[in-house]
């Protein structure tokens, strides 16, 4: 069994996170303690809220080291919604950029659609060769709650050599799903809480590491 922390900067449904990993078949610890988020077989990096509250508390535990580390030695990482914003280089909200692990280059903005924040479930649309989202049907739908996204993708030659595969949604205008980047995974919705597409997206994660 894969053992995985769930990584707590004070930001992130932890508890929802920790509980859903461990169904999909992982033995979780929810942690800040560097050592044991380093020497873990996966890392999960949630995050709910603005941006800059979760850089703030992110630099605070050193997280943005940790992730760097472990990507460095080619050791998975999976960000879930902010936890996936703060791995670009920038975020801007209400005019202000606040600078992010800069993982993937490109700036996290605010969507431009009629309705926000953009809560519910949408479909999305991964490349044929994903990994991530293998053995889902193309008309499953995930669960989102945000209103900002990365809206472009900037990164051709990704972590490890590999192109990374992108996967991309709509609401009001296409923004980034989801990648998979080498050891560097991330999604923009909230696979624990979007029922058995996102155990199975989980348990693909999961089979990885």
């Amino acid at each position: 069994m894969p053992r995985v922390v769930v990584l707590d900067y004070g930001s992130g449904n932890l508890r929802s996170v920790e509980r859903a990993v461990e169904r999909a078949g992982a033995d979780v610890e929810v942690t800040a303690d560097p050592r044991t988020a380093l020497e873990a077989d996966g890392l999960v990096v949630p995050g709910v809220g603005a941006f800059a509250a979760c850089m703030r508390g992110l630099l605070a535990v050193g997280g943005e080291k940790i992730i760097g580390t472990r990507l460095a030695g080619g050791r998975p990482v999976l960000g879930i919604c902010v936890g996936m914003q703060i791995l670009f280089e920038r975020g801007v909200e209400h005019g202000e950029a606040t600078e992010g692990a800069g993982e993937w280059p490109g700036t996290v903005e605010r969507l431009h659609a009629g309705i926000l924040p953009h809560m519910g479930w949408n479909t999305v649309r991964p490349p044929a060769d994903s990994v991530l989202f293998a053995g889902i049907e193309p008309d499953e739908r995930f669960y989102f709650v945000h209103s900002y996204a990365a809206r472009d993708w900037e990164l051709v030659s990704g972590l490890a050599g590999q192109q990374p595969k992108v996967t991309w949604a709509e609401h009001g205008e296409d923004f980034v799903a989801a990648v998979e980047n080498g050891p560097l995974w991330a999604t923009q919705f909230h696979p624990e809480k979007s029922g058995d597409a996102g155990a199975r997206l989980l348990r693909n994660w999961l089979g990885t590491l």
